[in-house]
């Protein structure tokens, strides 16, 4: 029997060099950007995903979502 799944739309992970060139931000407010308990916290960054047990990355497309969502805010 063979199974086939749907194809997945290209994904291309971002690690947090990139995340940081892309965004500007640095590394500690990427990482304050995410936790809940920071002041810095934005409900709207994007969520690492757990590549292995001690890398994380990023997906390239929710990285640029919310570089635009941060231009659209800068333009009202």
């Amino acid at each position: 029997m063979t199974v086939t799944y749907p194809a997945l739309p290209k994904l291309t992970v971002l690690r947090r060099k990139q995340v940081e060139d892309r965004t500007g931000l640095s590394r500690s407010t990427i990482y304050e950007k995410i936790n809940s308990r920071s002041p810095r916290y934005d409900p709207h960054f994007p969520k690492p995903i757990r590549l292995s047990s001690d890398a994380v990355g990023w997906i390239e497309a929710e990285v640029n979502a919310w570089i635009a969502l941060r231009v659209r805010h800068s333009r009202c």
